[in-house]
């Protein structure tokens, strides 16, 4: 299955149905009079986040969903019937953007949650409606509302607990597969990863889900490479997992360069609780390994771990530190909803 995480599509929700202008006649009844029905309502158009999808690629087949027109009234008093609604199904983590792309017009965060994008319009009165006691024959109708045609987007972001970070080769899509069920492309050259892939780890009889995206390099903020925009899939995680290849003729000036597009990128992605590994520690002796991880160490600021996703080498410390530090977040978010006790003498 192909992955598709941006894409366009126009919606229409339903016209409503005419109003009917209608008179009963009866053979040997003896009063008439008006009695013409209401159009039916237009078919609303909504959209809801479901289990079992995790990509859009559906949306590149077909861009285009109506809901149906409400049905005219008729005489005899009978309401047209209503149009039925349209429903988009998109997986969970899915934003809906305006034509512009500006304005989050729904985030769909849980699954089953369901927003109506565009109302159906409402279905004309019929001259039924209209009779009153000084127009007892009244031969107007109403026509039904139109329905709102409007282009929206919908952009996926991933939802995950970890998000992984790194420079193209930084041995991310390695770490992923040593570490979960995930099965990503695995190759020696830069940008092998070309779309986000996602991965069940288990520690200590625990599971967290972790997301993994194409490398970063300097100037993505601006296009290079393959450019910024699957940051968004890392920006719902509870934390960043920064890999640093061990290997590299800089280490630090590669941390420094993701450090820099993070900020670049805007939002409170840089602001982000990290944990920085240093990567292909295996390729290293003890020396060297060290002396690369005290430099990194004084340009974090903090302690760096040390890690291979070949040998497997201190992979289980690392997931123990982004399982305390998911939990934490968790038990914080538990506490920021409880509703304060009412006050007592």
């Amino acid at each position: 299955m192909k992955f598709l995480d941006l894409t366009k599509v126009q919606i229409r929700s339903g016209t409503g149905g005419n109003g009917c202008a209608s008179f009963r006649r009866e053979a040997y009844v003896e009063f008439g009079g008006p009695d013409g029905g209401d159009g039916g309502k237009g078919g609303d158009v909504w959209v809801e986040a479901v289990t079992g999808l995790n990509t859009l690629i559906d949306f590149r087949y077909q861009q285009h969903y109506f809901a149906q027109n409400g049905r005219g009234g008729q005489g005899r008093q009978m309401t047209g019937a209503d149009g039925n609604d349209i429903i988009l199904k998109v997986p969970v983590g899915t934003e809906i953007l305006d034509e512009e792309q500006e304005v989050v017009l729904a985030d769909l965060t849980s699954v089953g949650q369901r927003v109506r994008l565009a109302a159906g319009g409402n279905g004309g009165w019929g001259n039924l409606r209209f009779k009153t006691s000084t127009n007892r024959a009244p031969r107007k109708a109403n026509p039904g509302q139109d329905g709102i045609v409007r282009d929206v987007w919908l952009q996926l972001k991933l939802i995950a607990d970890v998000g992984l970070l790194g420079m193209p080769n930084a041995g991310k899509s390695t770490f992923l597969a040593a570490t979960s069920n995930a099965r990503p492309k695995i190759a020696d050259y830069p940008f092998t990863t070309l779309h986000p892939n996602l991965g069940v780890v288990g520690i200590d009889e625990t599971e967290f889900v972790v997301a993994d995206i194409p490398g970063l390099i300097a100037g993505a903020h601006e296009g290079t490479g393959l450019g910024d925009r699957f940051l968004g899939h890392v920006e719902r995680c509870a934390v960043l997992l920064h890999l640093v290849d061990a290997t590299s003729e800089n280490p630090v000036e590669d941390y420094k360069t993701i450090i820099n597009e993070l900020e670049m990128y805007g939002g409170d992605l840089a602001g982000k609780q990290r944990v920085t590994a240093l990567n292909k520690v295996d390729a290293l002796t003890t020396d060297e390994r060290e002396g690369v991880a005290k430099a990194l160490e004084d340009a974090t600021g903090s302690p760096v771990m040390r890690q291979s996703g070949v040998s497997r080498e201190g992979l289980q410390d690392t997931l123990r530190v982004l399982r305390e530090i998911i939990d934490a977040n968790a038990t914080a978010e538990i506490e920021a909803d409880k509703e304060p006790e009412a006050w007592r003498p």
